[in-house]
């Protein structure tokens, strides 16, 4: 199973809404001692959990380009696309949700769109960390924005509940996952 944490490469992408599925990999490599490598134009590293191994995958291609090395490292590890795992932020979802879903639409998500367009195929599960659609101004700049004040507040609960998500597909299966976090709200 290949898990992509999305998000966009640099420091002045850090800690931004779009960077939500960076912020869950570190949590993770803080967490669990992830030591990661360089190759499928990403930092890859290999996790195992009870007695399945998986493969964890941070594409470092840009949000827009993130599909190059998702493609890269599932024909590499020969990997269908249902045993994939996206984690991602989700305008279409309030800051504070945390979703576990299969499939669907992708609703303007460039690192999405990206991902499907080069292995051909929605059917991976998606573990979706709701950031919020913008009152007012372009969605770019929302999601390319820093969490405010009060959200940096509550964003460790958010993570640890993305966590925890993540874990329930690691020990039980996305069926359950997608039960138990459908539109989960964590604040």
């Amino acid at each position: 199973m290949l898990i992509v944490f999305l998000g966009n490469p640099g420091n002045e992408y850090t800690k931004t809404r779009h960077n939500a599925g960076f912020m869950l990999a570190e949590k993770l490599e803080e967490n669990r001692n992830v030591i990661w490598n360089s190759k499928f134009k990403g930092d890859w590293a290999k996790y195992d959990v009870n007695e399945d191994t998986y493969f964890l995958l941070k594409p470092m291609t840009f949000m827009n380009k993130s599909g190059e090395s998702v493609q890269a490292a599932v024909s590499f590890f020969k990997i269908k696309p249902q045993d994939i795992i996206v984690v991602h932020d989700d305008i279409e979802s309030d800051f504070g949700i945390v979703s576990v879903k299969k499939g669907g639409g992708l609703a303007g998500h460039n690192g999405l769109k990206s991902i499907v367009k080069s292995i051909g195929s929605q059917d991976f599960l998606r573990l979706k960390i709701g950031v919020g659609r913008p009152s007012h101004g372009d969605v770019s700049s929302h999601v390319l924005g820093r969490f405010t004040e009060d959200e940096k507040i509550v964003l460790p609960l958010i993570m640890d509940k993305a966590m925890e998500a993540l874990f329930m597909i690691f020990e039980k299966d996305g069926k359950t996952a997608v039960s138990k976090f459908n539109k989960l709200r964590v604040v």
